[in-house]
């Protein structure tokens, strides 16, 4: 069964109904200064650790004593232009005293179905996270319209969890773990400590109904773990109500547990392996060797650039004498690869106009 103890990356979700008194519309302070000390407690083991947070629409509702029921987008989206700011100053001034960093990441599903868009957000998180920055990521509800929703943070969690490559990735809930039934209504349900498949017998066992102020239900949580488990992210639903749920869950707190198959590098490289390229780089011996090292493909290892890609599309990367040594994802288009090519990466402001990224494809979007 996974842990957090051996985790390198650890995403964490929470909920509305964990983070905003439901009666009062109010935040819970005690309730988050304790996931503070668990987010400096795993961040002084090592471990990065990102937040999805949901809570702005319920914290400006409250501002602005908006009713509790389903509101109209354009109020939900002026309840979330004032939660916004208090949702980020409160991360911020609970992290603080730890001496953590935080940054708002605000996202929406267009973000992650766009190629350049999705390359650029893992870039800034993945720079963050070098930095000791703990992002605190949300949907932009100020200004995503339905069409562009992920609407629910659960799988909002899980996409970050693969953007970022985490191994890890908790759901702090109002119920403890995955049951084979609704407990609140059925006493003989009972929870599953490990899932090792999601067979359609647990889809089945999984309802529709959230809780409070949140939209999540047990089968976006099930949809989560497809698609974190798929890019090798354990995930973990446990109860979120706890103070210090995060070491309460290290220490053996009731859970369940979605296991991984495969390693999330792994899974990634198999995922670029398995695309089509839309263009070939042409490399020198030196470059080869770089590559083989575990180094990212920079400009002046390129003698030659073929074909037609944009940045974030899949290029082949091929010897002189044509045999293919992997495929990448560019970070340039084709053009501005063929303007820089042969060239230090420290000339690619002067060549091309504007400052770019050190290497042509980074080791991580990489599958030799």
């Amino acid at each position: 069964m996974a842990t957090l103890t051996d985790a390198r990356r650890v995403v964490v979700k929470i909920g509305s109904a964990l983070l905003v008194d439901r009666e009062k519309g109010h935040l819970r302070s005690d309730w988050l200064a304790s996931v503070a000390q668990d987010v400096a407690w795993l961040k002084s083991r090592g471990q990065d650790v990102v937040l999805v947070s949901s809570g702005s629409i319920a914290l400006g509702r409250g501002v602005l004593g908006l009713p509790r029921r389903e509101l109209p987008l354009e109020q939900s989206q002026a309840a979330a232009a004032v939660g916004q700011i208090r949702l980020a100053r409160a991360y911020e001034e609970v992290l603080a005293p730890h001496g953590l960093i935080t940054a708002q990441v605000l996202v929406t599903l267009e973000d992650s179905a766009n190629r350049r868009r999705y390359l650029n957000a893992r870039a800034t998180l993945a720079t963050l996270l070098g930095m000791g920055v703990v992002p605190i990521v949300n949907e932009n509800d100020t200004i995503a319209t339905d069409e562009i929703r992920y609407g629910d943070n659960d799988r909002l969690a899980a996409q970050v969890a693969v953007t970022v490559g985490a191994d890890r990735l908790v759901l702090l809930s109002d119920v403890d773990g995955f049951y084979s039934g609704n407990p609140a209504s059925d006493p003989t349900a009972r929870r599953f400590d490990v899932i090792d498949r999601i067979t359609p017998r647990i889809q089945a066992m999984a309802g529709d109904a959230g809780s409070g102020l949140s939209k999540g239900g047990m089968k976006t949580k099930l949809m989560a773990a497809q698609m974190a488990t798929a890019a090798g992210c354990a995930m973990a639903i446990t109860d979120g109500f706890l103070q210090h749920p995060l070491r309460a869950l290290d220490d053996g707190a009731p859970a369940t547990w979605f296991t991984a198959q495969i390693d999330p590098q792994a899974a990634r490289k198999r995922w670029i392996s398995a695309m089509k390229p839309k263009g070939r780089l042409i490399v020198d011996a030196g470059a080869l060797c770089a590559l083989s090292q575990g180094k990212s493909l920079l400009p002046a290892g390129v003698v030659a650039v073929e074909g037609r890609f944009g940045r974030g599309d899949p290029v082949a990367i091929v010897e002189p004498g044509g045999h293919q040594h992997g495929i990448g994802l560019a970070r340039y288009t084709a053009a501005e690869a063929g303007a820089i090519m042969g060239r230090q990466s420290g000339d690619i402001e002067a060549i091309l106009g504007y400052p770019g990224r050190a290497a042509l494809i980074h080791r991580d979007d990489l599958a030799l």
